[in-house]
């Protein structure tokens, strides 16, 4: 497999706590990438983040050898495990309500991308200048949407854009959405992000940030954008 160009970036923006964590994992055959987003609204989100990445990461480094032999089935059982390791931790420090975190997922391998999500932590495929698959977030306003009550553009200033409908670490098993998945062309960007990413930029930023520079520019250059 052609060895990725993979970027990172985050910044704490106006929170007292930086509460995302990211993190990806390589084989000769094979990438994991993964974006979680602790809920700010609940104690230790962070916490909660951290878990999810480190149980993404653990899994793959146990099963891609060097390949994942089901990688729709490895999303959907770590993110799984992830809930149950977060709910038990939260048990183990007898903390007053579990801690809670949104992601976004993502397997490459045998030139296809597999994403799983859950909130609205988002993933983008974008190629030739347009973005050619996006993840569905968990969230009210999605569901507006998908329903025909409010535009798309509606979404970043509607008052109810933080109402989550799925998260991990809650007192209901998150449902997983089966796994989406997409042949990968040549020069095809990935993006996994935060709302706190997505949510001020527009379509045309994003796509023309992408394309116009490389990635190890782009990226801080965004991230910078979305902050101000």
């Amino acid at each position: 497999m052609k060895s990725p160009i993979i970027v990172q970036a985050s910044s704490i923006g106006a929170r007292d706590t930086n509460e995302d964590r990211a993190g990806y994992w390589t084989t000769p055959a094979a990438v994991l990438m993964a974006v979680a987003d602790g809920l700010g609204g609940h104690l230790h989100g962070e916490m909660a983040a951290q878990i999810t990445i480190d149980t993404l990461g653990a899994a793959f480094q146990g099963e891609a050898r060097p390949q994942l032999p089901d990688p729709v089935e490895f999303l959907a059982r770590a993110l799984n495990a992830a809930h149950a390791a977060i709910v038990g931790e939260a048990h183990r420090l007898e903390l007053p309500e579990t801690p809670r975190t949104v992601i976004v997922a993502c397997v490459v391998q045998d030139g296809h991308a597999f994403w799983a999500h859950v909130g609205d932590c988002r993933f983008y495929l974008v190629r030739k200048g347009r973005i050619l698959a996006r993840s569905r977030d968990h969230t009210v306003v999605q569901r507006l949407v998908d329903e025909g009550r409010i535009r798309e553009e509606a979404v970043a200033t509607h008052p109810h854009r933080n109402r989550l409908l799925q998260c991990l670490g809650s007192y209901q098993s998150p449902y997983i959405e089966c796994c989406a998945s997409a042949r990968l062309g040549e020069d095809d960007i990935l993006l996994l992000c935060s709302d706190g990413f997505w949510g001020p930029l527009t379509q045309r930023q994003l796509i023309h940030a992408l394309l116009s520079q490389p990635l190890d520019q782009a990226i801080p250059e965004l991230v910078a954008l979305a902050e101000s």
